[in-house]
């Protein structure tokens, strides 16, 4: 698990917004390839997924007041496209967070 500090308190909601008017666009123009992920609210955290091409959910996002716990399925960690995927949300989570930036908390 990753921690994030956004130093912003954001909801379920809006980053499940951002993730999905943003990540497939961005994938996209990274890879050069259209691979479609999906985003969803479960039980109040975003999950990243494709289901045709992978098992369960890629990465999972759970916010705790300015913190962001990140839980990315060991199955793909080396796979190249959830390796875009995670890219992608890094710039997303520093987008996110604005002016103040992202600290990284821990991870493990």
């Amino acid at each position: 698990m990753k921690i994030l500090n956004i130093h912003k308190t954001v909801t379920a909601d809006e980053l499940l917004r951002l993730i999905r008017q943003k990540l497939n666009p961005l994938f996209k123009e990274q890879r050069q390839v259209e691979i479609l992920f999906t985003a969803e609210n479960r039980d109040g955290a975003v999950e990243v997924s494709q289901p045709d091409l992978y098992e369960g959910f890629l990465f999972r996002i759970e916010i705790k007041g300015t913190q962001l716990l990140i839980t990315r399925s060991a199955d793909y960690i080396d796979d190249v496209n959830a390796l875009t995927v995670e890219s992608i949300l890094n710039a997303l989570f520093a987008e996110l967070a604005g002016k103040s930036g992202v600290t990284f908390v821990l991870e493990g």
